[in-house]
């Protein structure tokens, strides 16, 4: 860090374990930008843009895609449960290595004194293996059977807290992206809409296992009571069903494995 405040990228880039071009990547996504350039054009990262940073590594350390990691930050994430999340992950990590650490020091002991290992040290090593990751959350949803129910929350639970940011914070902000292309006159077949919708089936996919059943309930809850599955109490419900007819639309002019152009996050509040 300068007398002034700020970061140049090198000195970021070694602080925060980031390399240069990732940061340099990130800035030409549009996910990480610079606040401040010098008067020679090189960048300069304040302080508000290493919060910034720390959101970004802290969602990708819950498994978040990039793409995932722009949506909630433009959506908007709540940064002491950012900080539990991750701090419960790190100690998630913590325990999983310890339980792993005892039984991998069991082996090496029965090892060294000659004896082949035990089938149940075996086993106790490989579920040590296995148990790393945070602890598992459900995710309840209305409009479906208890079979279905149960899909989801055993589908949500694998995906620890990352499902959080995904299900309540990405999902909602893909849909207001999506309205506002709507209200803007955007046409359904525009890319714009077609890549949000794409990304949709994908998050639908991640909880639904691709079941058929289960995203036609989750899309009749949309239908059927929009306010409470959007999270914005005061929205119309006649809006929510003609974005519905509009993604409907867009969903049906993709032609099945035609590619999307190339994507940059667009920044908070734009279509």
């Amino acid at each position: 860090m300068d007398v002034s405040g700020t970061w140049k990228v090198g000195p970021l880039a070694e602080a925060s374990g980031v390399t240069v071009r990732t940061l340099h990547h990130w800035d030409s996504i549009g996910l990480l930008s610079p606040s401040r350039r010098t008067p020679g054009g090189h960048r300069e990262y304040a302080e508000e843009d290493l919060v910034r940073l720390y959101q970004i590594l802290a969602l990708r350390g819950l498994g978040l895609s990039l793409e995932s990691v722009a949506a909630c930050l433009d959506a908007g994430v709540e940064p002491a449960r950012l900080v539990r999340d991750h701090l419960a992950g790190v100690e998630a990590s913590i325990a999983a290595l310890g339980a792993l650490r005892e039984r991998l020091v069991r082996l090496e002991g029965e090892l060294s004194d000659g004896r082949a290992p035990t089938a149940t040290a075996l086993l106790d090593a490989l579920r040590a293996i296995g148990a790393a990751g945070p602890e598992a959350q459900q995710a309840l949803l209305r409009h479906l059977d208890a079979d279905q129910v149960q899909l989801l929350r055993t589908r949500t639970a694998a995906l620890g807290p990352a499902a959080h940011y995904l299900l309540e914070v990405e999902w909602p902000e893909l849909y207001r992206r999506a309205d506002r292309l709507r209200a803007a006159g955007t046409a359904p077949t525009d890319d714009r809409v077609r890549r949000l919708v794409a990304r949709m089936d994908e998050l639908s996919a991640l909880f639904t296992g691709g079941d058929a059943g289960v995203s036609a309930g989750v899309r009749q809850a949309w239908h059927d009571d929009p306010a409470a599955v959007s999270g914005e109490a005061g929205a119309p419900a006649d809006d929510w069903r003609d974005l519905a007819d509009y993604l409907a639309r867009a969903r049906d002019s993709s032609a099945p494995g035609k590619e999307l152009p190339g994507k940059r996050f667009p920044s908070k509040g734009s279509s």
